[in-house]
């Protein structure tokens, strides 16, 4: 049963990583870096680097500490879901989108020594931090850790 659910993973992380980078190609191909185009009243493409994880944390580190961290991190992570009994689905799909939203924002800090950020909530002069669907797949797997203890 490990065998199907590996390659379940492996389909699931690999379409993540994929529609990942395809939005951050269109970004960087169609918008300058700084760049601003307003979709709705309340979202705009706001081209941005990360130099460091969520909210900009750990910008002041090297990228080869944030690469070994991250590493770390999805390794950790790999080995909870594999040994999460298969019964408990919620908390194993929360573990893959944890690793491929990882992996997605891996792969740029490993090209380009940062996090290609583009997605901006705003109402009037507030708004949100600028992130990626790696990141909202991130928030989404832990999300779905949460729910899968408060569950149980």
């Amino acid at each position: 049963m490990k065998y199907h659910s590996l390659v379940i993973a492996t389909i699931l992380g690999a379409a993540i990583v994929a529609l990942d980078q395809s939005i951050k190609y269109c970004v960087t191909q169609i918008m300058a870096l700084g760049e601003r185009v307003d979709i709705l009243p309340f979202f705009s493409l706001y081209h941005i680097r990360n130099t460091g994880i969520a909210f900009s944390m750990l910008s002041s580190f090297h990228d080869i500490s944030l690469i070994f961290l991250t590493l770390c991190i999805i390794i950790f992570v790999l080995w909870l879901w594999w040994n999460a009994t298969e019964q408990k689905k919620l908390l194993q799909f929360g573990y893959l989108l944890i690793i491929g939203g990882a992996l997605a924002n891996l792969i740029d800090r490993l090209r380009f020594h940062y996090v290609i950020d583009y997605a901006l909530f705003h109402i009037g002069n507030w708004s949100f931090a600028i992130f990626n669907l790696a990141d909202v797949v991130i928030t989404i797997g832990a999300v779905c850790i949460i729910l899968n203890e408060l569950w149980n």
